[in-house]
């Protein structure tokens, strides 16, 4: 068997909202009951479920002859240990292919779209089926693959968290945000309702909306003239964006380091004035975050290794 041929598949899966209701209501009929007391429509639930579960089949079918594979559920990945040659798949929706992405260290891989005509799926080229063949070409390099700057936050205690699209760096509630921020030569103390840093890929998500509100602000004030546009960043773009949510100047707050770019060679800096509360979390996943009280100091950069997309 070549070296090629003996490359283990690691297939990330999540779990549906069939699947998160059950969870929560313990059987189907709770499921079920739950749903039409609000008036939404189960059967939209069971149809998604189908798909999922008709396109899981069908890729384990193929890993099955492809041979040696194994299943890791999304809830695993921030313990999972990926081998240097792991190729990798993730079936489900685009936010699993990025959360997936951000554990990987230059592994390739790919986004497998588990029903088409639900999900547009920009990070999911592919369909379950032919999937055999394009693990074939992927494992003998044969596949092209597109680059993806992450970010990177590092806690001075060591931790370290990657995002695909974006990191927030704010309150776990909804209380203010307390922190001093460094960026270049300015260094401010700021109350705000956050940080957002996003990547190229993460420069059309959360960023957007923050910046495209404020533009409007902005014309609104000044009578209706136009502002400046707002440009997205290319997928493997050497630097990161970072916007504050809402600044709020006090006496003892200031409001000056807003908006601007992170390289390699000017990180952002934080250090946590937050009591308790303080979070780091990437890519929406609220639930896998680092800690940032009061104290900590995080750098916010660009991270060392890329994502690996195969196309």
């Amino acid at each position: 068997m070549s070296a090629a041929a003996d490359r283990k598949v690691v297939l990330v899966t999540r779990r549906t909202r069939l699947d998160e209701l059950i969870a929560r209501h313990h059987t189907l009929a709770q499921a079920r009951f739950y749903l039409e007391h609000l008036n939404a429509d189960f059967s939209d639930y069971l149809a998604e479920s189908a798909a999922y579960a008709r396109s899981l089949a069908q890729v384990v079918s193929g890993l099955q002859t492809w041979g040696r594979y194994q299943l890791v559920d999304r809830t695993y990945l921030p313990n999972f240990v990926f081998a240097a040659d792991d190729i990798v798949v993730a079936l489900g929706q685009d936010g699993l292919v990025a959360n997936t992405m951000k554990y990987l260290d230059g592994q390739p891989l790919i986004g497998v779209n588990p029903e088409p005509s639900r999900w547009d799926g920009v990070l999911l080229p592919f369909e379950s089926d032919g999937l055999l063949a394009l693990i074939g070409d992927v494992a003998r390099s044969r596949r092209a693959i597109r680059a993806v700057t992450m970010a990177e936050a590092r806690l001075s205690d060591g931790q370290m968290l990657r995002a695909v699209n974006d990191l927030f760096i704010g309150p776990r509630t909804h209380a203010s945000a307390l922190y001093e921020i460094q960026h270049g030569a300015g260094r401010e103390v700021q109350s705000s309702s956050g940080v957002i840093v996003a990547t190229g890929l993460g420069s059309t998500a959360w960023i957007k909306s923050i910046v495209t509100g404020s533009l409007a602000v902005a014309q609104a004030l000044r009578g209706g003239k136009p502002s400046a546009g707002y440009a997205a960043k290319a997928w493997d773009a050497d630097t990161l964006t970072f916007a504050v949510r809402e600044p709020f100047p006090t006496r003892t707050s200031q409001a000056s380091i807003v908006f601007g770019e992170v390289s390699r060679t000017q990180p952002l800096k934080l250090r946590s004035r937050m009591p308790e509360n303080g979070v780091i979390f990437s890519d929406g996943m609220e639930s896998d975050f680092l800690r940032f009280t009061a104290g900590m100091e995080a750098t916010i950069g660009v991270a060392s290794v890329q994502g690996c997309l195969v196309i």
